[in-house]
């Protein structure tokens, strides 16, 4: 609100995860509780190759830049409620 009445604009603050696919959300969520590459293979009938292949994707959409940023990056945006 003051920055509104100072004259700024502000973004509406959108989640991360709105810009992944249900599979890379599946995907980012389990690497984000510990599990490998490989056990999120196999829970999902895919190869540890194509995991590693959407997380390459996955990170560059929710600008972070390894796996320990995930938890953060997929917590939903506070808003000024949650304050």
């Amino acid at each position: 609100a003051e920055l509104r009445a100072a004259g700024e604009r502000v973004r509406p603050r959108t989640d991360a995860r709105d810009g992944l696919t249900p599979q890379e959300l599946q995907i980012a969520e389990l690497a984000a509780a510990g599990l490998s590459n490989r056990e999120i293979g196999e829970r999902l009938f895919l190869s540890h190759r194509t995991i590693s292949t959407h997380l390459y994707r996955i990170f560059p959409k929710l600008g972070i830049t390894s796996r320990t940023e995930l938890n953060r990056a997929l917590r939903p945006a506070l808003t000024s409620g949650d304050v």
